[in-house]
């Protein structure tokens, strides 16, 4: 059997990342344009197009994109699509750029680095508290996908981009940092066909270590796959996280059925509509299927706990090929003496160790003690480590998905 065909129409990856000569040519034009600054997530979604993960998107979406993904999560042409790709800019930067006009996109959090180039289609407004609300449920600006929205500029521009760039990752995130067309052929040649893919913004718990391992059982094996964009304050940074992943699958997983991975995009905390996306361009990155757990790419109270599951009920059928493995509330028992869900538990809320991310960072940061049950040893030696040496403390609050209180 095969991997799981790229997402869209024509079922093959669509990187839009130029090489060789054309880049060459591309890099010496664009020191000539008209130069637009772009925030760090949008820096990340061109790259994402670049290397094919945001297939088949060939540029920043239109109005029309813009409209069908926030109301009826597909873009103009019927393709399926969950949340907004878009490039803002400011009024002042907006009226000095025509219809019709080539720029460079630039990022200047990397000294003004040239990232892509854009063919301008359109210029356009949106209702921004529509897309808050369709894409996130509210326009909370607490929320931290809101706040982006919010703070982006005025207008928005369209067209189709040439990336010529991945800016830091390859080097930064080395031996993590993995294309779409990587990551299958690491499949391909182990011969997996169907793969899970876990995706975290965290270091893995006792809960994650064993939603990955049901995985195991049930695929050939398990993408391990990390987000390396930048994260809200108060998340643990990429290196660190990435050294307790590799500590509990050297230490905890039987050997090629794990292969870990990680993507350049920024998280926007958004829930149901989140979970759509990791699938989508998890279908890219050869997944068959995306582990689903509890709260999955959620924040705060602002979605129940299994939202992320029930939305993707409402995708239409052959929309999206990678499916979810749903997966219920997952903690260890002391009664049951190990890990288990709500479908396996018998016993009362007591005797339950409710495992959460938000908890183990809570806990560490305030220099408290864990449960040991909360993950293994040589992890939470490592977490204590980075706490231990932080300098500056960030606020931490439990919410309800956290406590084990959300939904009851």
């Amino acid at each position: 059997m095969a991997l799981v065909p790229p997402h869209g129409k024509e079922r093959k990856l669509k990187p839009l990342l130029l090489e060789g000569d054309a880049l060459k040519a591309e890099l010496k034009k664009a020191e000539g344009l008209k130069k637009l600054a772009m925030t760090s997530m949008e820096t990340c979604d061109c790259i994402m197009m670049g290397i094919g993960a945001f297939t088949p998107l060939d540029g920043f979406m239109s109005k029309a994109d813009w409209q069908g993904v926030c109301d009826n999560m597909q873009l103009a042409d019927g393709t399926f699509w969950p949340i907004p790709v878009t490039l803002s800019a400011s009024q002042e930067d907006a009226d000095a750029i025509n219809v019709g006009d080539e720029i460079t996109l630039i990022n200047p959090e990397e000294g003004n680095e040239i990232i892509a180039t854009m063919k301008v289609t359109e210029k356009y407004s949106i209702d921004k508290v529509h897309q808050c609300k369709t894409i996130y449920t509210t326009d909370d600006p607490e929320h931290p996908g809101v706040a982006k929205v919010m703070a982006q500029g005025p207008v928005n521009l369209a067209g189709p981009i040439k990336v010529l760039s991945e800016s830091v990752f390859p080097e930064q995130f080395k031996g993590i940092y993995q294309t779409p067309a990587q990551s299958r052929a690491i499949f391909e040649e182990k011969g997996w066909s169907r793969v899970a893919a876990f995706q975290t913004r965290n270091p893995m718990h006792r809960s994650h270590e064993y939603l990955a391992k049901i995985a195991v059982e049930i695929c050939d094996g398990i993408y391990i796959h990390q987000i390396i964009g930048k994260l809200k304050a108060g998340d643990i940074p990429a290196d660190v996280r990435t050294e307790c992943i590799n500590l509990l699958v050297d230490n905890y997983f039987v050997k090629n059925t794990c292969v870990v991975g990680g993507y350049p995009m920024e998280m926007r905390y958004g829930g149901p509509r989140e979970a759509l996306l990791h699938a989508v361009f998890r279908q890219n990155y050869g997944c068959s299927d995306l582990i689903v757990g509890r709260d999955h790419a959620g924040v705060g109270d602002y979605y129940g706990p299994f939202d992320a599951q029930t939305i993707f009920d409402k995708v239409p059928e052959g929309a999206l090929l990678t499916k979810p493995l749903k997966i219920d509330w997952t903690f260890w028992c002391n009664k049951c003496n190990g890990m288990a869900s709500m479908k396996t538990c018998p016993h009362g809320k007591e005797d339950r160790v409710l495992l959460s991310g938000t908890v183990v960072r809570k806990t560490l940061s305030e220099g408290g003690d864990l449960n040991p049950n909360f993950s293994r040893p040589e992890v939470l030696e490592v977490l204590k480590k980075y706490y231990a040496g932080l300098e500056e403390k960030v606020e931490i609050k439990l919410h309800g998905a956290a406590t084990g209180d959300a939904g009851k």
